[in-house]
């Protein structure tokens, strides 16, 4: 009896170390969930809109930046009406331009040629407005040959003085004297200049008349795709902001006979009794 019971007790055993045995061969051998998926590279390839292939290290880069491209570009871009705008935008503005907000109530691009044009002439007058911004804060903080502040309407005279105009207050830097010169070389150099944009020369022809890239960009700013895509839609932003600050300089100095950086400084100093409904109703300045 006690060697029936010994057996019994070994058979007993085994069999619960063969059921351990196979449990943990199937633990072993059964893949997880994450075995059954496959492997991935640790690479991730983005070629969106033509940019290369990055890695993730770069990828969240490059993400950013075709993000706000293309939030900017399209159907799906920034419009004047926001989320309301998706009846009020003309079917020929399908943003494809920088600075398209699907806004043209007067129509004015409905025909293409008649677009372009307006395309260019706003860019053009976009950049001359931002150069004369500057150049109307330049002389309240520069001043003349004495460097004196002066208000940029004011600026041009000095070059009747007995003295001459010198720029940036340096006479060894340019220092004008005559009126026909500095507008012959204006004329020449800037002919010369627009001749060469749209009707091209020695770097090629049939180049792009409105922005830089091909055979000239020294800058490199054209180099990526998307990158140049967002720096169009920055150029023409700030351009047409340029223009309305040109237009209230004019205000101003009229109004106020005073330069846009002391008008700033005596707001600033005043806010409540200086400002543009304060000082828009009269008239303390005639130009001579």
């Amino acid at each position: 009896e006690r060697e029936r019971e010994k057996q019994e007790r070994e058979k007993s055993f085994h069999k619960n170390e063969k059921r351990l045995s196979t449990k943990r061969c199937i633990r072993k051998t059964k893949p997880n969930f994450f075995q059954l998926q496959p492997k991935r590279k640790r690479t991730m390839a983005l070629s969106v809109r033509g940019l290369p292939k990055l890695s993730t290290t770069k990828a969240s880069k490059a993400t950013r930046v075709v993000t706000r491209a293309s939030m900017w570009y399209g159907p799906d871009r920034a419009k004047w009406l926001g989320p309301y705008s998706d009846n009020a935008c003309p079917s020929y503005l399908k943003g494809e331009y920088p600075g398209d907000y699907g806004w043209d109530s007067a129509g004015l691009s409905a025909d293409p040629e008649t677009f372009a044009s307006y395309r260019e002439a706003e860019l053009i007058h976009a950049r001359w407005g931002m150069l004369g911004a500057l150049g109307c804060v330049g002389p309240e903080l520069t001043g003349d040959s004495s460097l004196a502040p002066n208000p940029w309407f004011k600026q041009g005279a000095l070059i009747f003085a007995d003295g001459g105009l010198d720029y940036l207050g340096n006479p060894s830097l340019v220092h004008a004297q005559s009126i026909i010169a500095v507008l012959a070389c204006q004329v020449v150099l800037m002919g010369l200049a627009e001749a060469y944009r749209v009707n091209g020369g020695p770097a090629g022809e049939g180049l792009d008349k409105l922005h830089p890239g091909e055979s000239f960009d020294p800058l490199g700013l054209a180099d990526d795709p998307d990158t140049f895509a967002e720096l169009k839609v920055k150029e023409i932003k700030n351009g047409r902001l340029a223009m309305f600050s040109m237009f209230g300089f004019y205000v101003q100095a009229i109004v106020t006979g005073k330069g846009p950086v002391q008008n700033w400084q005596e707001h600033i100093a005043d806010p409540w009794n200086v400002n543009g409904f304060t000082e828009v109703f009269a008239t303390k300045f005639t130009p001579n």
